[in-house]
């Protein structure tokens, strides 16, 4: 699997584009972020066809960019977890209205649920339900290549956020630890926000994990 990453917008988000190979031109998009214009770029530049994009949960920051990106590829399919997709149309739920830029989407194409197989453009993820940032937040999981996309239920050394409306900080450690700290340890994690960590580290030096 090749990876590109991109970070998007005024809240950092991780944008991840996903390939099966680098001569491999269709792709996956996980969380297009608040403003996608270096994400359009950067797939008209390389020449890369986006089949899907895959959201971790239902918070603007992690994909107010996609109406930009559906005018560009309209062919886009939109996934999230059944229990956020009512964010992509709600201004409130999905923290917009908080910042004073309310924002809509289209509503998804797909429902994900719990351990959901994904086999888009030769990429294979399993959907692990990791809520408590958000009721549907998600993790993705590639066993094949020892990593998982966390967005914002586990960071590098920290966790989400369970303050916003929704949030449940019980809910989020129980997530984390029955769903993510049980991979492999030399697991790679790639978070919404931050940089790039392992499954041991986030064992050893993760203090809201102790």
């Amino acid at each position: 699997m090749i990876i590109d990453s991109l970070v998007l917008g005024d809240f950092l988000t991780n944008c991840y584009i996903l390939r099966q190979s680098e001569s491999t031109t269709d792709c996956i998009i996980i969380d297009p972020g608040l403003q996608p214009q270096p994400l359009i770029d950067f797939l008209q530049n390389n020449d890369l066809k986006p089949l899907a994009v895959i959201l971790t949960h239902g918070h603007a920051d992690h994909f107010a960019g996609l109406n930009p990106l559906r005018q560009n590829f309209p062919e886009i399919k939109v996934h999230i977890h059944k229990l956020d997709a009512e964010m992509l149309t709600d201004p409130h739920s999905n923290l917009s209205l908080m910042a004073a830029a309310p924002f809509a989407a289209q509503p998804p194409d797909a429902l994900l649920n719990d351990n959901d197989s994904i086999d888009i453009a030769g990429i294979k993820l399993t959907v692990l339900h990791t809520p408590g940032h958000t009721p549907g937040g998600i993790s993705l999981y590639s066993k094949e290549n020892d990593l998982v996309f966390t967005g914002d239920a586990l960071f590098a050394e920290s966790i989400g956020r369970t303050d916003f409306p929704s949030g449940n900080a019980d809910q989020l450690i129980q997530s984390i630890k029955q769903k993510l700290l049980t991979l492999p340890e030399d697991t790679a994690v790639y978070p919404g926000h931050g940089p790039k960590t392992t499954i041991k580290n986030e064992i050893t030096q993760n203090p809201f994990l102790k």
